[in-house]
């Protein structure tokens, strides 16, 4: 009756390390090429980094029943993890090294039951305008029809990574 799941992740100091020293583009491109490993949320929920360019992210994943609430359908913070990933990272694309970001709101809107019938999902961010200290991005969630699943919009905080110098190395 009991179901199981095993997984394993990598040292996240290391993606954080680089995250400091590298400009967020060049970063999550490492990070897709596997070069940076991923962070651990991603192993825990199971879901990818697959496309990054300047101001767009997109993540993806097939649910399953992991990912369920008590009424048999995936949880709403499975939703919210996919589309705050999307944008925050449309945001980190965005900034030098040195720099990073934090969200301060999600704004999210669950428009759509996810199952394991579902099929594999995708979270598509986008930076919508951008400032020195704020960023505002919204994220759709999408099936593979491209029906729109859940939206959100998020505004993040820029700010200067401490102890990291001019070139964004730490210590500098």
């Amino acid at each position: 009756m009991g179901r199981s799941r095993t997984y394993t992740w990598d040292d996240p100091g290391v993606t954080a390390a680089g995250a400091a020293s590298m400009a967020g583009l060049d970063f999550l491109k490492a990070m897709l090429a596997g070069r940076l490993p991923g962070p651990p949320i991603a192993a825990t929920l199971d879901f990818t980094l697959d496309e990054v360019e300047h101001g767009r992210a997109v993540f993806s994943m097939t649910p399953g029943e992991e990912h369920y609430n008590p009424i048999g359908s995936v949880h709403g913070g499975v939703y919210a993890t996919m589309l705050d990933s999307a944008a925050g990272c449309a945001v980190h694309t965005t900034l030098p090294a040195g720099t990073a970001y934090t969200s301060l709101d999600l704004s999210t809107k669950f428009l759509r039951p996810i199952t394991f019938d579902t099929g594999r999902i995708r979270a598509v961010g986008r930076v919508r305008s951008q400032g020195r200290r704020t960023a505002l991005a919204e994220a759709e969630l999408l099936d593979a029809n491209d029906r729109l699943l859940a939206h959100a919009t998020s505004s993040c905080m820029i700010f200067p990574i401490p102890g990291a110098g001019p070139s964004g190395k730490p210590g500098e």
